[in-house]
């Protein structure tokens, strides 16, 4: 039986490929490295905002955490979008990480809804 991840859990392997993602980014001519640094802060802010729900001081807290994460899903998945569909990375080396994010989204948007109806 395939174990699932925490949120938490998935968002840091997440924030862990993006890393690797912009350093790929870093190493390319042109605007790659200013578009690296939107990527890398949104990336990795998704998981820094998951992890601090966990701590949260209340029901109210933990979704306010929960929905920054979302947004910040949202910018990274159009930060991955512009690179793709501007030609500066390969759709098929960044598609991964688009799907991810956007599954990601998808996790976050299903929690957030279900604490706001309790």
């Amino acid at each position: 039986m395939k174990s699932r991840l925490s949120i938490q859990d998935r968002t840091k392997r997440f924030a862990i490929r993006v890393i690797k993602a912009c350093d790929f980014l870093n190493n390319q001519p042109g605007v790659c490295r200013t578009l690296s640094t939107q990527l890398l802060r949104s990336g990795c802010s998704i998981g820094a905002n998951a992890h601090e729900a966990i701590h949260a001081s209340s029901n109210a807290d933990f979704i306010h955490r929960l929905s920054i994460s979302l947004r910040e899903a949202y910018e990274t998945k159009y930060w991955i979008e512009v690179l793709i569909e501007s030609g500066k990375v390969k759709k098929e080396r960044f598609e991964p990480l688009l799907n991810e994010v956007i599954e990601i989204g998808k996790i976050l948007n299903v929690s957030i809804q279900k604490l706001k109806a309790k």
